[in-house]
């Protein structure tokens, strides 16, 4: 059984809300001795690393072009369809973020315009843990590819010298360029600092665990990243309606991420339709973990999660806030009302029929969002991501004499006279 709250105060919120982030400083410092690692001595410390913890003995580091091109027959056709077809949704739904630029005449003889460029050398970066997630390339080297970006670097584990066909081919769907055959904290340390093989990269991508997103962390000091992204996480809202197989299997879904993912449901009702609902959910969660074959994660996930129950829908959406889940599922009546009042989300799912698994996959949205709290602030993974702003201004001599009393002026207040004298001279 979950932890169960109904009206819970502040203190009590805060306390049920706290994500398991304990600061293991062991995990820190094998990161640290890992990249440092890698910084020092490049090429022999990727194949080290591969040995050590992927049991892969490679002869090269990155993936053969012959391999990718013959990724697609070694496939189910179904699969092969199913990747398709999300990667045509993926694409439209991207290709519909991309900016064209802003121009305009600030005052007559004064141009300022913003060019759009794409961030080239980004490296992306896909776990192979428990599960090769080949969704994840398309997450992310889709809008990459839209955005233009050049040499496009996909990173993910060799398991045992060998990396899921269906990877392979969604890498060649969504336009990846190369293949790193290296995983973990010496894949970001590779991106951040580049070896003999791996130029460096401009910015890194992607979800990961605990040791990933650390290095993550470590390699900011270096290079861009996207966000730190990882352990997952998912916030269901329902009330009395809610079908509670539905909202079992969208707590499950998440849980089965792994042992460090959490799962909340948020539930706008009485007290007694609270506990009913909650009854209902563990009763379909407890038959649903007899049949799926991924239950010890979840089971150890649901020993982090919780129940959060409210009779005003003003606190229920103050809980929601205050977590900022990365995916955040609204099953309740008035679903779209309750959008009004999502301040921080990574991507919501709207109504009975929208579970997360669709985000993850296929419906068109990208799935590498923010988590621990950073929605508040941040945003998802798109093409924005991939491309940066560069303003631009033209004057005319008109244009300039027009605005040099305010920029003399200005200028003299700061006590920046060469700012001043480089105005003037131009009169």
């Amino acid at each position: 059984m979950l932890d169960f709250y109904f009206n819970p105060s502040d203190d009590i919120l805060l306390n049920a809300l706290r994500r398991d982030q304990d600061d293991d400083e062991k995990i820190r410092q094998s990161v640290r001795e890992i990249m440092q690692c890698v910084r020092e001595k490049g090429d022999e410390a990727l194949y080290y690393y591969a040995r050590k913890f992927d049991d892969s003995d490679l002869d090269s580091l990155f993936v053969a072009e012959e391999e990718i091109e013959e990724s697609g027959k070694k496939i189910d056709s179904t699969l092969k369809e199913a990747i398709d077809q999300a990667a045509r949704n993926i694409r439209a739904f991207h290709e519909k973020e991309m900016p064209q630029g802003e121009s305009l005449e600030t005052m007559e003889g004064i141009w300022c315009s913003r060019k759009i460029v794409p961030v080239n050398r980004p490296g992306l970066y896909v776990p192979g843990g428990t599960a090769p997630l080949f969704s994840t390339v398309l997450m992310l080297a889709i809008p990459a590819s839209i955005a233009g970006c050049s040499d496009i670097m996909l990173s993910t584990p060799a398991k045992n010298g060998f990396i899921s066909p269906a990877i392979l081919y969604a890498a060649k769907v969504a336009k990846v360029h190369r293949i790193l055959k290296v995983g973990g904290a010496q894949a970001i340390a590779a991106f951040a600092f580049g070896t003999e093989s791996v130029e460096k990269r401009n910015k890194i991508f992607g979800p990961g665990n605990r040791f990933v997103s650390y290095a993550k962390m470590e390699a900011s000091r270096y290079v861009a990243i996207d966000m730190l992204a990882g352990p997952s996480e998912v916030m269901v809202v329902a009330d009395k309606d809610a079908d509670p197989t539905y909202v079992a299997t969208d707590l499950l879904s998440q849980s089965e991420h792994g042992p460090d993912s959490q799962a909340i449901m948020v539930f706008i009702g009485s007290e007694v339709e609270a506990e009913k609902k909650r009854d209902d959910v563990m009763k379909e969660v407890n038959r649903l973990l007899q049949k799926l074959p991924r239950s010890e994660y979840m089971k150890k996930s649901l020993g982090k999660s919780r129940i959060l129950a409210f009779d005003s829908r003003k606190r229920a959406m103050h809980a929601v806030n205050e977590y900022a889940p990365e995916h955040l599922i609204i099953n309740t009546a008035d679903y779209r009302e309750l959008l009004d009042d999502v301040e921080s989300a990574g991507s919501v799912f709207l109504g009975p029929y929208s579970p997360e698994s669709a985000g993850d996959y296929a419906s068109g949205t990208n799935h590498t969002l923010p988590t621990s709290g950073f929605a508040k602030s941040t945003s998802g993974v798109s093409v924005d991501s991939f491309i940066k702003k560069i303003t631009v201004q033209e004057l005319s001599r008109k244009g300039a004499a027009r605005i040099a009393e305010t920029v003399m002026e200005m200028a003299r207040n700061e006590s920046l006279f060469a700012h001043r004298e480089a105005m003037e001279v131009r009169l």
